[in-house]
């Protein structure tokens, strides 16, 4: 149902990808921009060179549709006015694409009434494919490879599973998470996309990110790719993530698992919740 549209973003992924590992290997300047007065997130050229790459791109092939991307000026009206929404991160882990760890990824999704439909995750560094439609799955690429289908894992109890984390130290929170659920072990990771995408390949099984820092661009395309392979993504409170709201920010946090274990550790966490003073954002 969604084959051209899936056809010309897998392109569209791997020509961004290819732009950035040519910047990545000859040098770059970072700069910082400010998402809030007090809050800053880096940011390159290849992170502007991908995005006008996918969205031009994108309103070639389908001028119909609306397009956010992280890297560009959001059309508040024709977004909201439109059905279809292509949602984009052209480079989802610049920390990581600025450290040279190697994972960062490209990530494409298209929304259709506030639902993902479609998503890819591309981590250039390995060729390492997601991608996923709504109704038929998802898959994993690497190397250029055959595509294998995904499924999440189907545990159950807190301490057999394991948790995706930031690459880099666990905030105190995090680590309060940790203990309060007694998990079996972590996994350590950049990019939203990324770890998402590793509950879809069985290397975690649930992934909370509780600041309201994270966007749109972050989650829809690892959503429908986790959703495909038998997962659940909502927010911190288990509440959906209505793409769209004018509001492009995940107030409330993400919660992301293997869907065999979402509700109850959703209701586990909530001590947590009113512990760190935490109360549900109203989607604007």
């Amino acid at each position: 149902m969604l084959e051209n549209e899936l056809e010309a973003a897998l392109s569209l992924a791997r020509s961004a990808g290819a732009a950035i590992l040519e910047i990545y290997d000859r040098g770059f300047k970072v700069e910082r921009k400010f998402v809030t007065e007090t809050y800053s997130e880096p940011v390159t050229i290849a992170d502007t060179t991908a995005s006008r790459l996918i969205v031009e791109g994108l309103a070639e092939a389908f001028p119909e549709d609306a397009i956010l991307s992280e890297e560009e000026p959001d059309d508040t009206q024709r977004r909201l006015a439109s059905e279809r929404v292509w949602i984009i991160d052209p480079l989802d882990g610049t920390q990581g694409f600025t450290e040279k760890m190697g994972d960062f990824a490209v990530q494409i999704g298209l929304v259709v009434g506030g639902d993902p439909v479609l998503g890819i995750v591309y981590q250039p560094i390995g060729d390492r494919l997601f991608f996923a439609t709504e109704g038929d799955g998802a898959y994993l690429s690497e190397n250029s490879g055959g595509a294998e289908q995904l499924a999440v894992s189907e545990k159950t109890e807190f301490s057999e599973m394991t948790i995706a984390v930031s690459r880099s130290h666990r905030s105190p929170r995090i680590s309060r998470v940790f203990e309060h659920y007694g998990f079996k072990d972590e996994f350590r990771h950049g990019s939203v996309g990324l770890k998402v995408g590793f509950l879809a390949r069985r290397m975690a099984d649930i992934y909370i990110h509780l600041s309201p820092y994270t966007k749109f661009w972050d989650t829809a395309a690892p959503q429908i790719i986790l959703e495909e392979a038998g997962g659940a993504l909502t927010d911190i409170f288990g509440e959906r993530i209505d793409y769209a709201a004018r509001d492009v920010c995940n107030q409330n946090g993400v919660f992301a698992s293997n869907g065999a274990s979402q509700e109850a550790a959703v209701r586990h966490l909530r001590p947590l919740l009113t512990e760190f003073g935490r109360l549900r954002i109203k989607d604007k």
